[in-house]
């Protein structure tokens, strides 16, 4: 890093100090890459759908699959991949940690919708900017920011929030205030309650969980409360210098673990609930824009995040409760730059983005054994992970461009990445002690060739890592497919990506189409185990109908598949949207792989009028999904056979007034339809209204 600092200062510009008297913000460098499959949801989309979630947000981009294993949780799937295999990110800040699992998480939908300004897909591997884990694709969320004006003003604005078909009712109160075009602050305060959700009723092939209320469309297991917070100010402290502090909490209450509420085979009364979902995350930000040749901007940050799990297992029959706490805090600190245009001839142009980062993250995990007839408490040797274990890891890339007659563009980089495990073991339960270091590299070359100004052809190559956690290495925790047990030798996964591409911008027709083959190398699955092989004192384990362990994949494991976009501008503010993926995912012996979605894709009709009103509708549907992995035929999510296909239908309507007032209605799944999205489990919500009301300025 000294010797690329060196270099930059050497060949910047000598033209004199940069003068401009209000901050000029810069592209961050962080934002998805214009010559990958991307695609983006910003607050107008937001105000239109009424997405009850951050992940429930993406359910109209191509490529993007969700999956809930409960009412309270969500996990995106790209390209047929998810949990630790892709990476989430907050305003250029990951998210992903050394204990995210191999399956599913819910750590996505712990961002609060409210605070993002926009997502950003990007689909396919993205390890070379981002870092470990971006095999499947990455998740960019970019935060709402203070709304600059020429006078000091602060503004309130408040949100109002209903649903029917879980009763869902809730709301936010923000400020947004400025003072002399130099401090901006924007930050506010929400909660919400949900109740039980209705689905349109059971499917004609049900799963075996969850479980209905007599109604048989009330499902038990669902249900939470919400509490979040939020504040970012903004300090410009002239034309080239931007500092940034900024805090988010979010804090989930009394989440049922919807497929373990009860668990298949369970009485009826037992059930996993998360008592506290907590992620507490804090940040200040240095932007500087010196305008140099060699660093035409230079960003900075210093974070901290923490996260908080508390779990109970209520076995009411047994006299039973079984508890979980495990918090991770993770100290990170980054450094991003890129070069000013470099014009080398008159036709050829060049420049680059470069960075580097760590993280350091501390581990602690505890659990123990609740009698509840007799009202004794006894600790257990280890959590759910080993108490004391601790994560370190990094890199550093450089990732250039050039560009030759603005028509052909040629992109290529490379990541140095670094990882390392450490755990003390725990003699008792049987867990090794794990002291492991990994290099993983990461590398991409792509070419762009606008054949026209309207029309481009895209080819990429990527090479993307993703080194084994503390989940993976240390975890014993009860997953879908049944209880998961740690595998410690386990091998770093990497994934080759080759992917072409053909888009058009234009201002009658928008089209984004790719076919992508992913070759996955030391792929992490989950093996079926005997009870025999259960580890030592793991009373889950042998209580458990069926047992996994995470090994490498023998081989090469392969995923190929095509998706796109496609929207139409029509005459008298009319417009048609409408996306299509499929993806088919195998190993070296031919079995399908977990958790691969189904043909799948999305229509939008809408009508959006200058004067502030929007309507139209949506359509998602599915086909069914036959082709299952071993662990997916024993998953209790999944119905016998495969999850059935689906059509749901959406109407929407909303209206924005010039005095900042927005009123937002969908009319969902009108015709009741009882659907699944594979591998959740729960039904999705069966016909109700949403109702959205903001009172306040506009987002921007």
């Amino acid at each position: 890093m000294p010797l690329i600092f060196i270099l930059l200062c050497s060949i910047s510009s000598t033209d004199g100090e940069f003068e401009r008297t209000v901050f000029e913000d810069p592209s961050e460098p962080w934002e998805a890459p214009p010559d990958r499959g991307t695609s983006s949801v910003n607050r107008d989309d937001f105000a239109l759908r009424l997405p009850r979630s951050a992940p429930d947000a993406l359910r109209y981009e191509p490529g993007v699959f969700v999956q809930q294993t409960a009412h309270g949780q969500g996990s995106a799937l790209i390209r047929g991949l998810t949990g630790q295999q892709t990476l989430l990110m907050f305003d250029g800040i990951r998210l992903n940690n050394s204990t995210y699992r191999q399956g599913p998480n819910q750590y996505f939908f712990t961002l609060d919708s409210q605070t993002i300004d926009r997502i950003d897909v990007i689909r396919g591997g993205a390890s070379t900017i981002y870092g470990s884990d971006a095999l499947g694709g990455a998740l960019l969320a970019k935060p709402i920011e203070p709304t600059w004006n020429t006078k000091n003003k602060i503004t309130p604005k408040i949100l109002m929030r209903a649903a029917t078909a879980d009763v869902e009712y809730g709301g936010r109160a923000q400020i947004d205030a400025t003072w002399n075009d130099r401090i901006g602050f924007v930050g506010g305060i929400g909660g919400r309650n949900l109740g039980l959700l209705q689905s349109g009723g059971n499917l004609t092939q049900p799963a075996m969980v969850p479980r209905f209320g007599s109604d048989g469309r009330t499902q038990l297991g669902t249900g939470f409360g919400e509490l979040t917070a939020d504040g970012r100010l903004v300090f410009r402290a002239n034309s080239t210098h931007k500092i940034t502090a900024a805090a988010y909490l979010y804090r989930q209450s009394d989440a049922p673990r919807t497929d373990q509420c009860p668990a298949a085979y369970a009485p009826y009364n037992e059930c996993l609930k998360y008592n506290e979902q907590l992620r507490a995350l804090s940040y200040v930000r240095w932007t500087s824009t010196p305008k140099w040749r060699g660093l035409h901007t230079s960003t900075s940050t210093l974070s901290w995040q923490r996260q908080t799990e508390r779990r109970s297992l209520d076995q009411p029959l047994a006299y039973v409760q079984n508890n979980g706490h495990d918090l991770v805090d993770v100290l990170g600190f980054s450094w991003w730059g890129n070069t000013d245009t470099l014009d080398l001839t008159p036709t050829l142009h060049a420049g680059a983005t470069f960075g580097a980062e760590h993280e350091s993250e501390w581990l602690t995990s505890d659990a123990s054994i609740t009698f509840t007839d007799i009202s004794v408490t006894r600790g257990l040797s280890r959590g759910q992970y080993v108490s004391g274990s601790t994560y370190q890891h990094g890199g550093v890339f450089i990732d250039p461009w050039i560009r030759w007659n603005n028509r052909i563009t040629l992109r290529g980089g490379s990541r140095v990445g670094w990882a390392s495990a450490k755990s003390p073991g725990d003699t008792l339960s049987g867990s090794d002690s794990i002291d492991h270091t990994w290099l993983p590299l990461a590398g991409h070359a792509g070419l762009t060739w606008d054949v026209a100004s309207w029309i481009s052809l895209l080819a990429h190559f990527d090479h993307a890592y993703r080194a084994p956690n503390l989940n993976d290495l240390t975890a014993r925790q009860q997953t879908g497919p049944g209880f998961q047990f740690e595998n410690s030798a386990l091998k770093p996964e990497t994934a080759d990506t080759y992917e072409v591409g053909f888009r058009i911008k234009h201002r009658f027709i928008q089209t984004d189409l790719w076919g992508y083959h992913t070759r996955l190398k030391n792929a992490v699955i989950k093996a079926l185990r005997n009870i025999s092989e259960c580890p030592a004192d793991t009373p889950q384990c042998n209580a458990s109908w069926s047992r996994v362990q995470l090994t490498n994949a023998d081989g090469v494991s392969i995923i190929w598949g095509t998706e796109g976009v496609i929207t139409l501008f029509l005459p008298w503010y009319f417009s048609i949207r409408s996306t299509l993926s499929y993806a088919l995912g195998k190993d070296s012996h031919e079995i399908p792989l977990s958790r691969i979605p189904p043909f799948n894709g999305t229509g939008e009709l809408t009508w959006k009028h200058p004067q502030g009103f929007t309507a139209g509708g949506a359509v998602r549907w599915a086909t069914s999904q036959t082709r299952l992995a071993p662990v997916d035929q024993v998953d209790a999510r999944i119905p016998l056979g495969g999850t059935p296909g689906f059509v749901v239908a959406d109407l929407r309507m909303s209206y924005r007034t010039r005095r900042a007032i927005t009123v937002s209605l969908v009319f969902e799944n009108i015709l009741n339809a009882a659907y699944r999205y594979q591998g959740s489990s729960i039904n999705g919500p069966g016909r109700g209204l949403m109702f959205l009301a903001e009172i306040g300025p506009f987002w921007r």
